[in-house]
């Protein structure tokens, strides 16, 4: 499957599931809510870091691009309607984060939207928040999935991070901005220029970049594996910690 394909797949996924739940508000609201709970445990467990001058930017382009509540509709629409531009107007690299990113929000969607049924279901729905997701979480289950997420958002790091060494991206990433806007992209062309951009000016610390995923990674595995084999009353705990809510 070639990128237009990826991306118009992963893109249709994720309006379908946006279609299904605008039928159902109740659903709609309890998506939303579980989102707005992963940011503020994301921004929770990352204090230490947004706090920090050498990681500040990348925790906060982790958490607006990657595990907020914003609306992607702006970019899914333009994904959708342009999928062929991609390959024409960005370099291959570029186009396959792209690609990795379109892929990502539907893996995403499609988590969120099992984890707001299960946030809706009568024994779950009552529970003080932090209990409400972790009651939610293991209601999901789908081990294989959440690992396999976290290794997307590892790699668009990744690759973020390796684009930065190219010569000449940069300045061509610039130069690309009105054919961008021209082509519909103006919202793909904005992620890509802050990613990298943050990333090159973590990379001037030499193994920034590195130490930056390395915690990312440490810290969402070790994550996933509480959730699954923790005994509730430890989940709930360090889950009320990172929103900052009393156990």
């Amino acid at each position: 499957m070639d990128t237009a394909q990826r991306i118009r797949q992963a893109v249709a996924e994720v309006t379908a599931l946006r279609h299904a739940s605008a039928g159902e508000p109740a659903l709609a609201q309890a998506i939303l809510a579980v989102k707005r709970t992963q940011g503020r445990r994301f921004a929770g467990t990352y204090r230490d870091l947004m706090d920090s001058g050498t990681y500040a930017a990348a925790t906060r382009f982790f958490l607006e691009e990657l595990y907020s509540d914003a609306d992607y509709a702006e970019r899914d629409a333009q994904f959708g309607r342009i999928a062929g531009a991609v390959e024409k107007f960005f370099p291959k690299d570029v186009a396959l984060t792209a690609v990795a990113l379109a892929e990502l929000h539907s893996m995403t969607e499609n988590l969120d939207a099992a984890m707001g049924r299960a946030w809706l279901q009568p024994d779950i729905a009552d529970l003080p928040e932090a209990a409400r997701y972790v009651a939610a979480w293991r209601t999901v289950g789908r081990r294989p999935d959440r690992e396999a997420q976290l290794r997307v958002v590892l790699a668009i790091g990744d690759e973020m991070a390796r684009l930065t060494r190219l010569p000449g991206l940069r300045l061509m990433l610039k130069m690309m901005r009105g054919p961008a806007a021209a082509a519909g992209l103006s919202s793909l062309q904005r992620f890509l220029e802050t990613g990298f951009d943050t990333f090159a000016s973590m990379a001037r610390r030499r193994g920034g970049a590195e130490t930056f995923l390395g915690t990312i990674r440490e810290r969402e595995a070790k994550l996933i594996a509480t959730l699954f084999d923790a005994d509730v009353v430890t989940c709930e705990t360090e889950m009320a910690a990172a929103l900052g809510q009393a156990p």
